[in-house]
C-alpha cells in the first residue's frame, strides 16, 4: 500500500482523505465487443468547467488522432464516455459511480484536485484505476492505491512560484488569497507560505467565502499592507473576476497565478489592462510543433471545439495534459495486454511515455516524476501568453 504523504506545513491546515480498505474487488472486462471505453472523469459545468472542457477537448483530438488500440493481436475501438463532476466535491461522487456502472477499462482526470478527492474512493470501491492529469493535490494519490497522475504536485510549483517571486520582484511580503475550504486553494497557500517565510518573507493569508463575486476589500487590503506580490491560485471563475475588479482598482501589484489561471477566459480578463499576471503550468505553446498545429487545426475546423476552447485557438496547458494522458492510457492498455481493468491497473505503474507536456512515468505513490514547470505571463497588449522561463526542481 501507499504511504500517506506527510504535509509539512506548519501547522497551517489539515488535509484527510477516506480510503477504502480490504482487499481489491473483482477486476471487470472493461470493453464491450470492440470497444474498450475510457472514462473521463472532468467538469463540463460548474466553477472550474472552462478547465475542464479544455482537458477533454485534448483527449477527444487524441482520440480523433488515434481512434484505436491492438490489443493482444485485436483491433478494438476506443471510446470515450464522459461524466461531468459539476466542479463539486458533493457532486464528483455521484459521477464517479456513474462510470464504474458504464464499465469502463479506467479513467482520466479531473481537472481540480478537490473532485478528485472526491471520487477516488468510488474508484478503488469498484478496482478502477484513475489516471489524474491535472488535479496536482499530494492527496489526490495518498492512500488510493487505484489513483495515479501525469502532472507535477502543488508542493512542488508553490516552490517554483515562491522562488520565482524573489528572484524576479526581491519580494519581500506576499498576499495569499484563496476559497475558503478549497482543498487545492489552501493547499497552495500554505506550501508558499512554508517555502516564502523559511527564505525570510512575510505573508498574509485571506480566505474568501464560496460563491464570493466581490474581491475589493481584498485586494485593497494587500494594497495598504504593502504586499510585493499577491498569490492568488483560485478558480477560472474566480480569477477572471479577481483580474477585472484589480483592474478597476488600479492594483498595480503583480499576481501570481497556479495552473488554474492558465485560461484564455483570465488572460482575456487582463487584455487591455495595467495588470501584470504570471502563472506556472505545464506546457507553453512552441513546445511541439506538431502538437500546436494539429490541435488548432482541430479547433478551427470543429465549432463544438472551438467553443469548448473559449471562442479562439490560444493552446491551453491543460488541453496538452489531456492529450498526453489519452496517450498514457493507450500505452497502459497495450501493455497489460488485455482491456481488462484490473490487468490495466497493473500495467499503470510500469509505463513510460514522452510526450507533448514532456517525458511521463510514474513513482511508487504514482505519482508523475516530473522535475520542470513553465511560468508565463499575460501580454496584456496583445491578449496572448509570452514565455518567461523554465523553473526546474524537485517535484516531490
Amino acid at each position: 500500500m501507499k504511504k500517506i504523504i506527510a504535509l509539512i506545513m506548519a501547522g497551517a491546515m489539515t488535509l484527510s482523505l477516506c480510503a477504502c480498505g480490504g482487499a481489491a474487488p473483482a477486476q471487470g472486462a472493461g470493453a464491450s465487443g470492440d470497444t474498450i471505453r475510457i472514462g473521463v472523469f472532468e467538469p463540463s459545468t460548474g466553477d472550474s468547467a472552462s478547465g475542464g472542457k479544455k482537458e477533454i477537448l485534448g483527449m477527444q483530438f487524441a482520440n480523433s488522432e488515434t481512434p484505436t488500440v491492438e490489443v493482444g493481436g485485436k483491433t478494438y475501438n476506443v471510446e470515450l464516455v464522459m461524466a461531468d463532476n459539476g466542479s463539486s466535491a458533493d457532486k464528483a461522487p455521484s459521477a464517479a459511480s456513474e462510470l464504474v456502472g458504464k464499465d469502463v477499462a479506467l479513467v482520466l482526470g479531473s481537472y481540480g484536485s478537490g473532485v478528485s478527492m472526491a471520487g477516488g474512493p468510488k474508484f478503488e470501491e469498484a478496482g478502477l484505476a484513475a489516471i489524474g492529469v491535472t488535479c496536482t493535490n499530494p492527496n489526490v494519490t495518498a492512500g488510493n492505491d487505484y489513483y495515479f497522475r501525469i502532472c507535477f504536485l502543488d508542493n512542488f510549483q508553490a516552490d517554483v512560484l515562491a522562488n520565482f517571486a524573489m528572484d524576479k520582484f526581491s519580494a519581500k511580503k506576499a498576499y495569499c488569497l484563496g476559497e475558503n475550504g478549497n482543498e487545492y486553494d489552501q493547499g497552495l497557500v500554505a506550501f508558499f507560505k512554508q517555502v516564502f517565510e523559511a527564505a525570510g518573507g512575510e505573508v498574509i493569508t485571506d480566505s474568501f467565502p464560496t460563491n464570493n463575486s466581490d474581491f475589493t476589500s481584498y485586494l485593497n487590503k494587500a494594497k495598504s499592507e504593502g504586499a510585493d506580490v499577491i498569490f492568488t491560485p483560485v478558480s477560472i471563475a474566480y480569477a477572471k473576476q479577481i483580474m477585472e475588479q484589480a483592474s478597476s482598482l488600479g492594483i498595480d501589484i503583480p499576481f501570481l497565478g497556479s495552473d488554474t489561471l492558465d485560461d484564455n477566459m483570465v488572460l482575456e480578463a487582463t487584455k487591455g489592462t495595467n495588470l501584470q499576471l504570471y502563472v506556472s503550468t505545464f506546457y507553453q505553446e512552441g513546445g511541439s510543433e506538431a502538437f500546436d498545429k494539429g490541435i488548432k487545426d482541430y479547433i478551427k475546423h470543429n465549432s463544438n471545439a472551438m467553443t469548448a476552447n473559449g471562442g479562439n485557438d490560444t493552446i491551453s496547458a491543460v488541453t496538452a495534459m489531456g492529450y498526453d494522458a489519452y496517450y498514457v492510457a493507450l500505452e497502459a492498455i497495450k501493455a497489460a495486454g488485455s482491456p481488462d481493468k484490473g490487468a490495466i491497473k497493473a500495467a499503470i505503474p510500469g509505463v513510460k511515455y514522452d510526450g507533448v507536456s514532456g517525458s511521463i512515468a510514474f513513482d511508487a505513490v504514482g505519482d508523475a516524476v516530473r522535475d520542470t514547470a513553465y511560468i508565463k505571463t499575460a501580454d496584456t497588449a496583445s491578449g496572448t501568453w509570452a514565455f518567461e522561463k523554465v523553473q526546474t526542481g524537485s517535484s516531490k
